[in-house]
């Protein structure tokens, strides 16, 4: 008679600053900022723009959160998936999904200090001039969540889809 031994796995961190207990009135404002910017954007390539940048920070919560919502909102795990590596799959990917995630990288990896015009006209070409307004805002607000998630080392995996703040 064999007895199972439940896997073990690492011990959850604690996180180090309850950022948004402490400073409420700038959580608040990231909360309309980020309500803001996601009017006008289909939410299904919003969360695949999301959970990309939030790869590209490494924010493990934000990672876990938008992708427990683009599968809420019948996101394929396939595509979520092939996500880290969407340029070499970019069959899984539209056209426009695919301008949105060479525009997200750009605008989150600046390493060269700047959006290279090809990028951004990939995107234009797509997105009419107040929905690529959104986008980029939506781009911008995700990288700021990254960085208080990454900073405060805030805590993934008890995320339940909807239960935004």
């Amino acid at each position: 008679m064999s007895t199972e031994h439940p896997t073990e796995y690492a011990p959850e961190h604690t996180p180090r600053l309850a950022w948004s207990e402490l400073a409420p009135d700038v959580f608040r404002a990231m909360v309309r900022l980020d309500t803001a910017a996601r009017k006008g954007l289909d939410p299904k390539l919003l969360e695949l723009v999301k959970i990309r940048a939030s790869q590209l920070n490494r924010c493990a919560l934000c990672v876990d959160m938008h992708s427990k919502d683009a599968l809420a909102q019948g996101e394929s795990v396939e595509r979520i998936i092939q996500l880290s590596a969407w340029d070499e799959f970019e069959h899984f990917y539209t056209e426009k999904e695919l301008a949105a995630l060479g525009l997200t990288e750009a605008v989150t990896v600046l390493t060269d200090g700047f959006v290279p015009d090809h990028v951004y006209e990939r995107a234009a070409k797509h997105f009419e001039e107040a929905e690529l307004a959104q986008l980029i805002a939506a781009i911008t607000v995700i990288n700021a969540w990254n960085r208080f998630g990454v900073t405060c080392r805030l805590v993934p995996g008890h995320y339940t889809p909807g239960q935004h703040a």
